[in-house]
Formats: structure tokens, sequence, C-alpha cells
């Protein structure tokens, strides 16, 4: 290994490599290119002196740089075909949104919009005036304020209704979701003072009426929308608590999680209580996703009394918590795209993928696999199954809804490296693997992506 130290002398320096790789053309910060072209230069140093033979030390230098800058100049956020059939998926997004309200929304906040301009009087407004009607609207709430997600929500709700005084909830709801969400965490953060109540499968109405004291803040009441608890339970109907709660005066709080505006058992999908149902049995305040089931953006969505609104308004973390322009416009599109509870426009795309009949699926990988040659479908054994599948991220969470899948085999018997093959094409299309063979689920996949869906089983198969 004599010639070792003259290799080392043939790596081109990092200004030579800057030269002739012309930074410009990439769009990335001049500090990250220099870091991607250094790191390449420190990669063929260690090969070097690890002994590996390169016969043109320049030329590979420069390859790899290249390849390090490319890599950096690609945005590692993309869109991906969702071939697992779980429409809100959380690492896809959750609730995917329609082209139709993309663009319309590009049209309001292109350049500077109103988001705080009262147009009418010439002086600053709310951003809140943006939604505030349509989800009083269709909830039957008297007021509503948004923030940035659902634990938010509940964060600034207790924060503002109960700090430093105790909310009761029953040992049944201390519900935790994804990413470590937990009821008691969130009560303590939000300071106040948790006060459990009964036992994890039941509780009785005595038992808030012996928890009820003059440090009493607040009764929440949190959902099970990602979990069912069944067999021998009971839980207190939220009427009965609204009874009390009005009794002693006290704020009745609740969690809703999921958030539900469309009647889903009218749309062939199966029952989730409504937001609306709620108001109108007393729950003076609720929280849920924008995400989930509404099929809008990441949102915290607070409605009810207008009493309570108010002073989550002029609590301080409001304006930490608060949702900035594109989640407005984009919120209030998606809103916009219900007319009421069993009538919603195709353009709340997760609400239309839910819904789509399987002979709608059926159709639709028919037409797939009849574009592919028969030498692909042979090879890789494609046909077409009746699979069930979940709504995701916690929403209708002990019911499977039909669906169809695209099941293929590989023929070097690695399902997984197919799957990997799947997630770099051009446009990465993300699927499971069940019983050794690969799946794409249809369930999240729409009918304008089909020709796509099409071109990438060719890129990847061929």
């Amino acid at each position: 290994m004599k010639d070792r130290p003259g290799s080392l002398k043939t790596i081109p320096a990092v200004d030579e490599l800057l030269y002739h790789l012309h930074p410009e053309k990439y769009s990335a910060p001049y500090a990250l290119i220099l870091k991607s072209i250094r790191a390449a230069v420190k990669t063929v140093r260690q090969e070097l002196l690890s002994g590996k033979e390169i016969a043109d030390v320049p030329a590979y230098t420069n390859s790899l740089a290249e390849e390090l800058l490319n890599r950096v100049t690609r945005s590692s956020l993309r869109g991906v075909i969702n071939g697992t059939g779980i429409v809100l998926h959380t690492g896809l997004g959750r609730a995917p949104l329609s082209g139709n309200i993309l663009l319309r929304v590009r049209e309001k906040i292109s350049g500077y919009c109103n988001i705080e301009f009262d147009l009418r009087s010439g002086k600053r407004g709310e951003r809140i005036q943006h939604v505030e009607p349509l989800l009083c609207a269709l909830t039957g709430a008297e007021s509503a304020v948004v923030v940035n997600n659902n634990a938010a929500a509940v964060l600034i709700l207790l924060n503002s209704i109960a700090e430093n005084k105790e909310v009761i909830i029953s040992r049944g709801q201390q519900v935790e979701i994804g990413g470590s969400f937990r009821i008691p965490d969130v009560i303590l953060k939000s300071g106040c003072i948790m006060k459990e109540i009964g036992t994890t499968n039941k509780t009785h109405l005595r038992d808030y009426l012996t928890a009820v004291t003059p440090q009493t803040g607040a009764i929440l009441v949190a959902h099970t929308s990602n979990y069912k608890v069944k067999g021998f339970t009971a839980e207190v109907p939220l009427s009965d608590l609204a009874d009390l709660a009005r009794k002693r005066r006290i704020p009745l709080l609740m969690d809703l999680g999921s958030g539900a505006i469309a009647d889903l058992v009218s749309l062939g999908l199966p029952d989730e209580p409504v937001v609306n149902n709620f108001i109108k049995m007393g729950a003076q305040v609720i929280t849920f996703s924008g995400d989930k089931l509404l099929g809008g953006p990441q949102a915290g969505i607070i409605c009810g009394k207008k009493s309570l609104i108010r002073k989550i308004r002029r609590n301080p973390l409001y304006r930490a918590l608060r949702c900035d322009k594109i989640i407005y416009a984009l919120l209030e599109e998606s809103l916009r795209t219900y007319y009421d509870s069993k009538e919603i426009s195709p353009d709340n795309l997760a609400l239309r993928l839910l819904t789509r009949p399987l002979e709608q699926l059926k159709s639709m990988g028919s037409a797939v696999i009849g574009e592919l040659s028969d030498e692909l479908r042979n090879a890789y054994k494609m046909r077409l199954i009746e699979t069930r599948v979940e709504a995701g991220s916690g929403s209708l969470p002990t019911e499977l809804i039909p669906s169809m899948a695209l099941e293929m085999v590989d023929p070097a018997g690695k399902p997984a490296q197919l799957a990997a093959k799947f997630r770099q094409a051009s446009t990465p299309v993300i699927g499971y693997i069940h019983g050794n063979k690969f799946r794409l689920d249809l369930k999240a996949i729409a009918e304008e992506e089909t020709n796509l869906l099409i071109s990438l089983l060719s890129e990847v198969l061929s």
C-alpha cells in the first residue's frame, strides 16, 4: 500500500470541486452545499485509508459530491401514493387535501391576504372571523376558536377554564393517543388538579356527585375515540352530566378527538357521534381535530358557549398556539365542503375516499391490472383481492372498512426488497407486507391517481 499517500494527494480540493460543480445551480443554502462537498472529500479519504482501490480518485470524488448535492437539493418532503389502505394515516399526513381546495387556497394566500384585517372597517380584525361562522353553523355552537392541534386545544381549554382547580374525570377516560399524548399529563401541564373517579370499566353519576367540591373547576369527558371498552361496563350519559353541571354551575368540557361533522352512517360508514349532537346534549365546550374525520388541515377546534370561548381567546397561550393564514385558508375551504351532515362535496377528499363503494374499487383495480403486460402480471402473480382496512389516526377504532388491494409476489421471495423498490420510485409508493406478499390497497388511492399508479407499477416491476 505504498501508493496510499499518493492517492490521498489526488483527492480534489474543496474549492476545486466547488468550481466544477457550479453550486449556483443547486436549490440549497451555500453552507449546506459546502458541507456536502466536504462530506464527500472526507468519505473518499476514509475509503482510501481503509485500503479501498479507486482507479480515478478525482472523478470518483466529483461523482460522490454531485450525488450528495442532488440528495440535499431534492426536498425530503414529497408527495406519495398511499397504498396502505389507511385514509387518515398519521405518517402520511392524515386527511389528504384535494387539488381543488389547494387551488382555491393558493388564490387566497399568494402575496398578502386579510388574515387580520377587516376590509369593511379598514381596522384590524380577528383571524377566527374567517371560520367561526362556518363552525358555529355546522356544530350548533355559540362561538369557536382554533389552535394548532387538538392536544393544544385541550391544554388551553383546561388552563383557561380551570387553572389551579380540580378537574373531575372518569378513570375509564384517561386516554393515551399516539405521540405519548395522555390526558392526565395534559391536565397536569394545564395547571389543573386531576380528580379521578369511578373505575376503569364503570363510573356512575354518584361518583361525580361525590367528587364535586368548592375546588371543582370543571368536569372533563374524554371521548374514547381511539379504542372501545366492551363487556361489564357503565358510563354516565352526557345529558345526565349536563344536568349535574348546570345545577352545580360547573363547566362541562369534552375532548371529542376525531370530531365527526358528517353523519357517517348515512354515508355508509360505521357510526361515530357528530359534534352537533354533543352540543345539543349539553356539553359546554368541545375540542376535536381538524385533520381526522373533518377532512381538513391539522388544527385543534374548540367550540361551545361564548362566555367560555371568550376566556380562551384572552389567554396568553392563545397567541402561542394559534394557526397561521395557510391553516385558516385550508380549514375554511374544508368546512365549505359541507352543505349539511349528509351532503358533502367530493372536494372533501378524505370523506370521498372513506365512502367509495367496493364496486368502484374493484373497477379501479381491474383497470390497473389490465394496463400491465401479461409478462409482469405473471411474473409477480398479481391479483386483485378483497381486504378490510382501518380509517386511521384512532378514528372508528374498532371498525374495519371493506376495500380492495393489488397483491403481488416477489419472484426473488423478498417482499421487503420489493416494498423498498416501491418507496424509491420516482413518486414513492407506500404499501405493506401480508403473508410474505406485497400489497397496495386501493382505499386511499384516488381515481385521479390511477394513471400515475399504472406508470409507477411499470417503472418498479419492469
